[in-house]
């Protein structure tokens, strides 16, 4: 009966799985990418570019550094943890 449930659901439960296995790949590329020094130390670098450019002033880049450096401390503390 096993395999007969599962041929009967296939065309339901297919797309399904598909969709959870697609969803899935994106949260943990979305979680790498939060989690990645290179990209929050790239992140500082155009906020700061951003300052120097006028285009936010120094209460949006104190706020956004702030985020950012917590976030790269965050990324240090789970490499280390990582790490045997």
């Amino acid at each position: 009966m096993g395999i007969l449930s599962t041929l009967l659901t296939l065309p339901v439960s297919g797309p399904i799985k598909g969709a959870l296995w697609v969803a899935q790949k994106i949260h943990e590329s979305a979680e790498a990418e939060l989690h990645d020094p290179a990209a929050i130390k790239r992140a500082l670098i155009d906020m700061e570019r951003r300052l120097d450019a006028g285009e936010i002033d120094e209460e949006t880049f104190e706020a956004a550094e702030a985020v950012l450096l917590d976030r790269l401390m965050e990324a240090q503390r789970r490499g280390r943890a990582a790490q045997p």
